[in-house]
């Protein structure tokens, strides 16, 4: 009998011991997200230091810049789902690794080709790293009330990351080179991969049926068709060029074949019956809508506070900090909110709120009106971060642990999609309300010049210096007059894409369901001192 209480007694400590170290897989998690949201933005603020020493063509320039995210968002699945079959923590620490080397290959690369095949390699690790942190998660968190909280937590350290970027990037600018941007991951990185090896726990699917290695291949290869149609079409390219159409073709039908491919397969890489159930389904959709309505929106707001409003890099990132902050608040208070208002509620109210911050931000003018877009960005910030929160808690509770890899990278690659589509739909708009208001002609300045300003605001900026006299001076009258005519179009349209989200939200459940995750089923990681002894070697 005392054996008994003993033995009892030695479960409940281990019970406590793991309690506390979930906790401590949360922070490891959370940094690893930190450093790949980081790398994401860090190197906006560089490409001026990088075009001046390794001299790249334009072209090359380009995919300097986007390879990295392109990269990242076409080999979620692939990795998502193959962390399922080998198991998560292997694949997270192999990102880890690759994130490193990268990182060290890309701030020492002495020419352009070198730094994309650098950054092409961190898109790799970012795709190794981005599902696994949230498929752990899942596995750490069991019951859904801790795992709502340790979710908004991760949430709003990815809105930290995002931000962190560029004033890192310029802090770090200040004071070495560009270089240096990169190799800020390298010690971080050394710190990251003992900890996880002693710390995080090894999960896997049922492991039934083999890995579909084609199936993989052809969602990665159809993917990056896509978001690379989908970025020159947000980066300007016109409609009709051959390097627009064949990667949107090829891309849809690599999709297509893939989607028809798992239907028929006895274990598919991603079981399409997760989007038959209506909360994962509608959270999936509720992820593309919000980013599809603010990415971009974010990209026209920033040129609104350098062109038209001239303010510096540094005080534009920092016009930007009261979203983050509010992005954060809100990540933090989800769970309290998840549990109080429910799944159906929160994401609705956040779209709602989010639409009207937008609308609110149409009074944005030629003048800074500092209140106006404090308070405007505080709302977008919050109520952004309460929609992708709930539709993110939702989407993760919906499936099985044993999915949770793929589960994690559909909705990642929901975000990256979303995002690729807002930059190129909202371009687009922003475009054609701009284009009229200059390129239809400017008394006094010569038609050629005018086209040439309908381009964009920035060109319309160059072409006005060089007429100069009031010639020039009514060119960039006009022209910013035009821009905020076309953000306050761009806006209208981001509110009205963000009710259909509200409206889509009514179909999530009412209430958050907690049921059969009673506190005995929270004991989801071992002890730091098992965990050495139950380690898979990596």
């Amino acid at each position: 009998m005392s054996g008994t209480t003993t033995a009892a007694a030695a479960l409940r400590r281990r019970a406590a011991g793991a309690g506390a170290n979930r906790w401590v897989v949360l922070v490891v998690l959370c940094v690893s997200l930190l450093l790949v949201a980081v790398d994401a933005t860090v190197l906006h603020v560089a490409v001026p230091a990088v075009t001046e020493d390794l001299r790249p063509g334009a072209i090359e320039l380009l995919w300097i810049v986007d390879v990295y995210p392109l990269v990242c968002a076409s080999l979620l699945i692939l990795f998502g789902t193959l962390g399922d079959r080998v198991g998560r923590r292997r694949v997270l620490l192999l990102g880890y690794a690759l994130f490193g080397v990268a990182s060290a290959l890309a701030a020492l690369a002495d020419n352009a080709q070198v730094l994309i095949a650098a950054r092409a390699l961190l898109g790799v690790g970012g795709a190794m790293i981005m599902p696994a942190t949230l498929s752990i998660l899942r596995q750490v968190f069991p019951d859904r009330r801790e795992r709502a909280l340790a979710i908004g937590i991760w949430s709003a350290v990815a809105a930290v990351g995002a931000a962190v970027g560029p004033l890192l990037g310029g802090f770090l600018l200040e004071h070495f080179w560009w270089g240096s941007v990169f190799l800020v991951n390298i010690p971080l990185m050394l710190v990251s991969l003992p900890v996880g090896r002693l710390l995080l726990p090894e999960s896997k699917g049922d492991g039934r049926g083999p890995w579909d290695v084609v199936g993989a291949l052809m969602a990665a290869a159809g993917l990056f068709g896509v978001v690379l149609g989908v970025k020159r079409l947000g980066g300007g390219e016109p409609v009709a060029s051959v390097f627009t159409v064949l990667p949107l073709v090829v891309g849809a039908a690599l999709l297509t074949g893939f989607v028809r491919r798992q239907r028929r397969r006895t274990y598919p890489l991603v079981d399409l019956r997760m989007f038959r159930r209506p909360a994962f389904s509608t959270s999936v959709g509720c992820i593309v809508l919000a980013m599809l309505a603010l990415v971009g929106l974010e990209l026209i707001a920033a040129q609104y506070l350098q062109l038209v409003l001239g303010l510096s890099p540094l005080q534009t990132g920092l016009r930007l900090l009261p979203l983050t902050f509010a992005a954060m608040a809100a990540g933090l208070a989800g769970a309290r909110m998840l549990r109080r208002f429910g799944p159906r509620t929160m994401v609705c109210v956040g779209f709602c709120l989010t639409a009207f911050a937008v609308l609110l931000l149409t009074a944005m003018g030629r003048t800074d009106n500092c209140a106006l877009l404090l308070s405007g960005f505080v709302l977008l910030g919050f109520g952004l971060e309460t929609t992708l929160f709930g539709a993110y808690e939702s989407m993760l509770s919906e499936v099985p642990q044993e999915q949770s890899g793929g589960a994690a990278a559909i909705g990642e690659t929901s975000y990256q999609l979303g995002a690729g589509i807002g930059i190129a739909l909202l371009g687009s708009v922003m475009n054609a309300a701009y284009t009229p208001g200059v390129a239809g002609g400017v008394p006094g300045v010569p038609t050629s010049a005018s086209a040439a300003a309908g381009h964009s605001l920035g060109e319309a900026y160059e072409v006005a210096a060089q007429l100069g006299g009031p010639a020039g001076g009514a060119l960039r009258r006009a022209a910013a007059d035009a821009f905020v005519h076309g953000l306050h179009v761009t806006l209208v349209v981001s509110a009205g894409l963000l009710l259909l989200g509200a409206v889509m939200a009514l179909r999530l459940p009412r209430v958050m369901q907690c049921e059969g995750e009673g506190e005995g089923d929270a004991v989801a990681v071992p002890a730091p001192r098992d965990a050495v002894e139950s380690r898979v070697s990596v």
